[in-house]
């Protein structure tokens, strides 16, 4: 079970004309938008990520205004593959990773991965990721599955976190995901 205590979200690659053509962009980038909220009303650290910004753009503005710094820039498609990436990682201390973002199949699934191959514990909030299309989406969670990294969804993950009804965040979270 994934803990405050250990989790950190990863935010993968949300940018520009892509955050908007992928399968379900709204619902995508609202999900989005919602867990990147409750993890940081939960406390919990989390790393933004953006391939290529100069040439893909900017992450989508609906996510972006609620997160604070900057996004760590990257060329991998594994976020792994970058040492700033991973020194994050490393000071962040977390043991426990929830991978969203786009593209399921390539940037998601490669860091997802990778994460995974280094001992961590990592779930994909599975209406947190989208692919242009969908059956590129359903091959990158079906691989991620057949390698350990369990789905889970923006509420199931937020009330996962919390673990009570009594959380000092509960009517922060419900608001969240009503």
């Amino acid at each position: 079970m994934f803990s405050v205590e250990k989790a950190c979200l990863v935010v993968v690659d949300v940018q520009g004309k892509l955050a908007t053509i992928v399968e379900e962009s709204e619902s995508v980038i609202e999900n989005i938008a919602k867990l990147v909220q409750g993890i940081q009303a939960l406390g919990i650290p989390l790393l933004w990520l953006e391939q290529n910004p100069s040439r893909l753009g900017p992450t989508a503005e609906e996510i972006a205004q609620h997160i604070k710094g900057q996004p760590i820039s990257k060329i991998s498609f594994s976020a792994c593959r970058e040492e700033s990436f991973m020194e994050a990682v490393k000071r962040s201390g977390r043991t426990q990773f929830l991978v969203t973002g786009i593209e399921t199949h390539i940037c998601v699934y490669q860091t997802a991965r990778q994460l995974k191959e280094q001992g961590f514990e990592v779930e994909v909030v599975v209406d947190a990721v989208s692919s242009r299309t969908k059956e590129n989406k359903q091959i990158g969670l079906a691989k991620m599955q057949a390698l350990g990294i369990l789905p889970t969804s923006t509420e199931m993950i937020l009330y996962e976190l919390m673990q009570r009804g009594d959380h000092d965040q509960f009517k922060t979270i419900l608001q969240l995901v009503k």
